[in-house]
């Protein structure tokens, strides 16, 4: 089901809406916005020299940096009478991340949601389960929103709980779950406990975002509940959930671009790259009210394709992120994503999908640790097995990385479960109890 015109427009009337927009916000942030105020002089750039959408290029990126050093509000474009919710950022150190919605904007973002409802085929017959938290995290409203939007049933249970979450989902007869990836894997395992299986549940498709996950732990989902899996992307920082999202032809994920405009850009240098290149994506928030966000640096590295998608949305895509440009590891001269690692214990048996990565440094030079559980704790004591599969995983990693790492069999259930965004990477290099 295709939600709105606005997923079906020409190129040139997408352009048409997206530069009204575009010179519009400029305007409304350069009056009411005194940072935006002195970047936009001191690069030169006044309102009504933005005449063409190429002209973004010449305004300076906005950081997250940006938002820390102005909290709560300074970034905000609307007096607090206007703001009917906030947000923040979940994960942060020091002063987090505050957005503000307007009444309009709240409209727009369910808009923008119940279009990734649809785009994975939810209609007003379905109940969906939301897993996500409730509160400053925008997960779990946005999502709540948009689905509510498109009709259906929603069972706002929250993160946690896993034996009651299966509990409702077997007497609900729940058909769409919303959460993160890592805990829905956490899920099956719970299930397996428990002596539940996927027959016994009603689900037919995943709503995950929070985080990315990978083709193979896709695939890992999919065969454990037998559902179709679906990705969706957001950023507290833009809206929260509805930035993008995938269709069941998942073949990238289409960008709410009426709302939203994206480019790629080298993450070292800053410029913009051809179309097709791959990069670090940059988005510019053209509907928002509260908190506009002016070429936003998201950290998150993919390409856009603007051909039209075989389910005849016209919207540009995003391929599901790489890795974050401030996630990659450079690991003697390496550059070195947790997705790469990923990918290699996801084709291995025996394995499961939870792990992480420890880095540290011995005698100047840069030493990489994955952890990883074994599905059965028994391997533990067969030891010429646990070292034949030990360095089955080291090879495979060094075959893809290009670089050797130590490789640590765990138990089950040794590495945290969370409800939110798994802490994939612990970084000690410039920890001095290390």
């Amino acid at each position: 089901m295709i939600w709105s015109s606005a997923e079906q427009l020409s190129r040139s009337e997408m352009e048409r809406i997206q530069l009204d927009r575009l010179r519009a916000t400029i305007e409304r942030i350069y009056h009411q916005v005194p940072f935006y105020r002195a970047r936009l002089d001191e690069a030169g750039i006044k309102p009504e020299s933005v005449r063409h959408l190429q002209d973004l290029e010449r305004i300076p990126f906005t950081l997250k940096t940006d938002l820390r050093d102005h909290y709560p509000f300074g970034l905000f474009a609307e007096p607090l009478s206007r703001i009917v919710r906030f947000h923040s950022s979940s994960g942060t150190t020091g002063k987090p991340v505050v957005v503000g919605y307007t009444r309009q904007d709240m409209e727009n973002w369910t808009d923008c949601c119940a279009r990734v409802a649809a785009a994975a085929g939810v209609t007003e017959n379905d109940i969906a389960q939301i897993s996500f938290g409730y509160g400053l995290f925008t997960g779990g409203f946005g999502m709540h929103a948009g689905i509510e939007r498109l009709g259906a049933s929603v069972l706002p249970i929250s993160s946690g709980q896993s034996e009651r979450q299966l509990m409702f989902m077997q007497d609900f007869g729940t058909t769409v779950l919303v959460a993160t990836p890592s805990y829905i894997l956490h899920l099956t395992e719970v299930m397996q406990a428990e002596g539940v299986k996927s027959e016994d549940l009603r689900l037919r498709v995943g709503l995950f975002g929070g985080e990315g996950h990978t083709p193979e732990m896709r695939q890992l989902i999919m065969e454990r509940l037998s559902i179709i899996d679906t990705q969706n992307y957001g950023l507290t920082e833009i809206c929260g959930p509805g930035v993008s999202y995938e269709c069941l032809e998942h073949s990238g994920m289409h960008i709410n671009e009426d709302h939203i405009y994206p480019e790629i850009i080298d993450p070292d240098t800053g410029a913009v790259l051809p179309e097709g290149s791959e990069g670090e994506l940059v988005l510019t928030t053209l509907t928002k009210e509260g908190i506009p966000m002016i070429r936003y640096r998201t950290r998150d590295i993919t390409r856009l394709n603007r051909e039209p998608c075989r389910c005849g949305r016209t919207n540009v895509r995003m391929d599901l992120v790489r890795g974050r440009s401030d996630d990659m590891m450079v690991i003697r001269g390496v550059n070195v994503f947790p997705s790469q690692i990923e990918s290699v214990l996801m084709t291995i048996p025996g394995i499961g999908p939870h792990y992480q990565m420890i880095v540290t440094t011995e005698q100047f030079m840069d030493k990489l640790e994955v952890q990883v559980e074994l599905t059965d704790g028994e391997r533990l004591e067969r030891y010429a097995e646990l070292e034949h599969l030990t360095q089955e995983i080291r090879q495979k990693i060094r075959t893809t990385l290009q670089i050797g790492v130590k490789v640590t069999l765990l138990n089950p259930q040794t590495i945290q479960r969370t409800a939110g965004k798994s802490k994939r990477v612990i970084d000690r290099r410039h920890d001095k109890n290390f």
